[in-house]
């Protein structure tokens, strides 16, 4: 049986003290991680456009419409 992929998910960052590279109010991009999100971490793409886990308190999760989440995916910017 096959996984369904799941849907992009974003984030707010909301506290980055100790992780300057990550801008308070900022929307994120979270990547899938199952294993991370086991140790309460998140796999974040940064201001760099790498992905690096952080942990999951410094972001809350926010979804969008679908039409939302596709505008923001073709994005240029790896940060929106």
């Amino acid at each position: 049986m096959t996984k369904k992929p799941s849907r992009p998910t974003f984030a707010v960052c909301v506290a980055n003290q100790g992780a300057e590279d990550l801008q308070i109010w900022k929307l994120y991009r979270v990547m899938p991680d199952e294993t991370a999100a086991t140790e309460k971490y998140l796999r974040v793409v940064d201001e760099s456009g790498e992905d690096y886990l952080y942990p999951a308190r410094r972001f809350v999760l926010v979804t969008f419409p679908a039409p939302v989440e596709r505008r923001l995916l073709r994005s240029k910017s790896s940060v929106i």
